[in-house]
């Protein structure tokens, strides 16, 4: 079989994994359509233990109300649980679901979540089937319909999403100006040593938890693993801690470092898309 017969069959066999997964869609039976999404309510959160592990997350105990008994249900995060909780405080709204018919099978998310189509895989067959059709069209005149293939498309993705980046940073410069300024202390420091199974390296993962009391009165509990000098030696600091009114799990101990990583995400997004216009330019300049 040469490259030509075997790239038809890719094209064909993610064109079918494509279609099947839309019909799954339309017919409401794809994974996420079956999930049960619900908001939850933190009503405890247990302080880690110094030189303790950060896997799990911050320990909480969670209460939901069960859409079909009515009745208040209370679960805990450990365990595989979904998204890891970094930042918990008492009173926080977070996110529960669980397939349907299978309350035992919680996860949690920061977030109460809007429900899903399940589309996620057949984007993803969609663009298998394009980036196959791109390679023929390589293999039938020549190479440079790889860069004018793979260059136009996503240059305007980029550009698409370059308006909303723009406006996210605002935003986010925004809230960072707003942002009120409080003590706070690191009450415990956790570490994690894994070992990389090819060459043996150890890797040693240190992480704060600072722990700080908004002026509204929330007691918050978060991992801190940024913009902290010498964290393995920060057990029992006192830092100062820049926190969102509306919403205490965006903190920071260095909004000047939070204010340069925005302007530099900007810019990286505008130089992906003068490095992709270009990369088409030369394709069709080769061609």
């Amino acid at each position: 079989m040469g490259w030509d017969e075997f790239l038809v069959l890719w094209c064909a066999g993610w064109a079918v994994t494509a279609v099947v997964g839309l019909v799954r869609s339309l017919a409401g039976l794809t994974k996420a359509q079956r999930t049960v999404r619900l908001a939850g309510r933190i009503t405890r959160v247990r302080e880690p233990r110094h030189g303790g592990s950060r896997l799990g997350g911050i320990s909480v105990v969670v209460s939901y109300r069960d859409p079909v008994s009515g009745q208040d249900v209370v679960v805990t995060n450990d365990g595989e649980r979904g998204e890891t909780l970094t930042v918990a405080w008492e009173g926080r709204e977070i996110g529960v679901s669980h397939p349907r018919g299978a309350p035992h099978a919680y996860r949690f998310s920061p977030a109460p979540e809007e429900a899903g189509q399940g589309l996620g895989w057949p984007m993803g067959a969609l663009f298998l089937v394009y980036a196959g059709l791109v390679v023929l069209a390589a293999l039938a005149w020549g190479w440079p319909w790889t860069l004018v293939g793979f260059g136009w498309p996503w240059a305007v993705v980029a550009a698409a999403h370059l308006p909303g980046t723009v406006r996210a940073k605002n935003r986010r410069l925004g809230r960072l100006a707003a942002m009120e300024s409080v003590r706070g202390r690191v009450v415990a420091v956790l570490k994690d040593v894994s070992v990389d199974e090819d060459d043996g390296h150890t890797r040693t993962t240190v992480t704060p938890v600072v722990s700080f009391t908004t002026r509204a009165g929330t007691a918050v509990l978060a991992h801190c693993a940024a913009n902290l000098p010498d964290p393995a030696d920060s057990y029992g600091r006192d830092v100062t801690v820049h926190y969102t009114p509306s919403d205490p799990a965006e903190f920071t101990l260095d909004r000047a470092a939070e204010h340069r990583s925005e302007e530099t995400e900007v810019t990286v997004n505008v130089l992906v898309i003068v490095v992709l216009v270009v990369t088409a330019l030369v394709g069709l300049a080769m061609l």
